[in-house]
C-alpha cells in the first residue's frame, strides 16, 4: 500500500474536530479536484509502499485510541481491508475519509464522506483527459448509498460559492435517509484568511439552512503546512 504520510495530530474537521488522531495517508486517487490540500497524494502521488505490518508497527509508535484512514483516496486499496482489520483488533476507533466512489467492506467507525460537486472538476487546459475522468468518476450513487446504510458516516462538501449550496440540496434529494446532521459544508479555502472570508457568509447560511458549518480547524492551528 503506497503511503505518503503517518503522523499524529488533531483532527480538524467533521464531528470530531479536536480529538486527537494519528493519520494514515495512502498515496493514489483516482479523482483529480483542482482544489486538492494534498497534491502529493493525487497530482503527483509520492510515498512508500508499506505493509500492513509496517503501518501497524509505525502506528504503535503513538499511543492514541483514534485512527484516521485519509489520502489519496484509501479506498483505491485492499490493503485497506486488512488494515482496519488489524485496527479493529487492536481496538482502535478508525474514520475513513473518502470521496465515496469506490467500495470496499472495511471496518470503519466513521465514514468520513466528502462527494465531489461540479465545483471540483479540473479546469485547465491541460487537465482535459483529467477532466473527463473525474466528471466520469465523482458521482456513484451506488457507492455513497451502499456507504451511508453501513456504516456511521459524516457527509462533508466543499463550498466555493452559493451556487455550491444549491447544489448539495439537489444531490441529497437522491439520498433521503441521510440525517441533516451529519451533513457539513466546509469553506473551499488554502489558508486561514481565506477560510475567514468564506466564514463570513457561509456560517450564517448554515445556521439558517439547519446545515452544519464545517470549520477547517487545521488551516488556523497549523496552517497549510504538511503532517499536520
Amino acid at each position: 500500500m503506497k503511503i505518503a504520510e503517518i503522523y499524529p495530530s488533531i483532527q480538524g474537521e467533521g464531528l470530531l474536530a479536536g480529538q486527537p488522531s494519528v493519520f494514515v495517508r495512502a498515496s493514489g486517487c483516482n479523482l483529480r479536484c483542482w482544489f486538492c490540500d494534498t497534491p502529493y497524494t493525487s497530482w503527483q502521488p509520492e510515498g512508500s509502499d508499506l505493509s500492513v505490518e509496517m503501518i501497524v508497527a509505525q502506528l504503535a509508535e503513538w499511543d492514541t485510541e483514534h485512527v484516521v484512514l485519509t489520502g489519496g483516496e484509501p479506498m483505491l486499496f485492499a490493503e485497506s481491508i486488512p488494515l482496519t482489520t488489524a485496527l479493529r483488533e487492536l481496538g482502535k476507533h478508525i474514520t475513513i475519509e473518502t470521496a465515496g466512489t469506490l467500495y470496499l467492506p472495511v471496518e470503519c467507525d466513521l465514514m468520513s464522506i466528502s462527494p465531489k460537486l461540479s465545483n471540483s472538476s479540473p479546469q485547465g487546459p491541460r487537465d482535459a483527459a483529467w477532466r473527463r475522468r473525474h466528471e466520469q468518476s465523482r458521482h456513484a450513487p451506488a457507492v455513497i448509498g451502499r456507504l451511508l446504510a453501513e456504516y456511521d458516516y459524516q457527509l462533508k462538501f466543499v463550498i466555493d460559492t452559493p451556487a455550491d449550496v444549491a447544489e448539495v440540496e439537489e444531490y441529497l434529494q437522491a439520498f433521503p435517509e441521510v440525517d441533516r446532521a451529519r451533513v457539513l459544508l466546509m469553506p473551499q479555502c488554502a489558508d486561514a484568511e481565506q477560510l475567514g472570508r468564506q466564514a463570513t457568509w457561509l456560517e450564517p447560511l448554515c445556521r439558517a439552512e439547519g446545515w452544519r458549518y464545517g470549520a477547517r480547524r487545521q488551516l488556523e492551528w497549523f496552517g497549510a503546512a504538511r503532517g499536520t
